[in-house]
């Protein structure tokens, strides 16, 4: 079985914007190469926002070099970006977006969800990009949760939906840059079941809530993430102490220079530099106004 090389745990939640309360459970400037090419994944666990008519989340801001990868638990969230992507999440639906050589964007509730409040729960991880694709045009992808495959567990044990890469057969709807598996699950209390995993793929676990053992020794709680070795073993096995949710991340490293500051992730200063001159030059497009 593949070797754990870390556990990290993260109770302490923050606010981005004053739309989504997050616990970030991992990121690159914490970890490095040892999570790439993933580079952060927040949490907004279940919190419950009141009907209002204001608009909560996040106003326009910019990313270059990467993707953003927003998964709907329980909510609605709306986007809108200056290469004219855009739509609204709901319940189930997966946002992948990549910022390429650069956009604006922005991420508010929706107005339904906004006027109706209740549960909101989602997860946001950013995805590298390799060098060769750092200046990619921008792009959208909206995934439905009915495209996205479910694989049932055996003895109604849980299910696994395959976001992106491949899992028993299935093909997730999401298209990648580089060779990435991400893989949204649930587990119920005492059962158990396996994983094989790329053995050339750096491989994480994030356990979203409950209880999971690993491995057979390793108790898992909420709000963590467990980093396995790139150590050509291909196995993990999971068991459910408490009814768990969770995701499993893998993916081929870039093995290339990680070199970012705030909303920009590139290989090197200099292109750190040349991408805040080229936001301040409006060179990320305008945000459509509504009519």
């Amino acid at each position: 079985m593949k070797k754990i090389i870390g556990v990290y745990r993260n109770q302490n939640m923050h606010w981005v914007g004053d739309g989504f309360p997050v616990k970030n459970l991992f990121s690159y400037d914490r970890l490095g190469q040892a999570i790439s090419p993933f580079l952060l994944l927040d949490y907004a666990a279940p919190y419950h926002f009141d009907p209002t008519t204001a608009q909560h989340g996040v106003g326009s801001h910019p990313h270059r070099g990467f993707e953003t990868v927003t998964i709907a638990y329980h909510g609605e969230v709306t986007h809108k970006d200056s290469y004219g992507g855009g739509g609204t999440i709901k319940t189930g639906d997966v946002q992948w977006m990549t910022a390429g050589s650069g956009l604006l964007h922005e991420e508010f509730h929706s107005r339904e969800f906004a006027e109706k409040g209740g549960l909101f729960e989602m997860v946001q991880l950013w995805v590298n990009l390799p060098s060769t694709d750092k200046m990619t045009t921008p792009k959208y992808q909206a995934i439905d949760a009915i495209d996205i495959p479910v694989i049932q567990f055996e003895n109604d044990a849980g299910y696994l939906r395959v976001i992106a890469g491949n899992f028993a057969e299935q093909a997730g709807p999401a298209t990648t840059f580089s060779p990435v598996n991400v893989w949204d699950g649930v587990l119920k209390a005492d059962h158990e079941t396996h994983f094989h995993v790329p053995v050339d793929h750096n491989t994480l676990v994030a356990v979203l809530g409950g209880e999971l053992l690993i491995n057979g020794t390793q108790s898992v709680k909420d709000n963590s993430i467990v980093i396995f070795g790139n150590d050509g073993e291909a196995h993990i096995q999971i068991s459910a102490v408490q009814d768990a949710k969770f995701l499993v991340l893998t993916g081929k490293p870039l093995n290339e220079p990680i070199q970012g500051h705030g909303p920009f992730v590139m290989n090197t200063k200099d292109e750190i530099i040349q991408a805040f001159n080229d936001f301040n030059q409006g060179k990320f497009g305008q945000m459509a106004i509504d009519a």
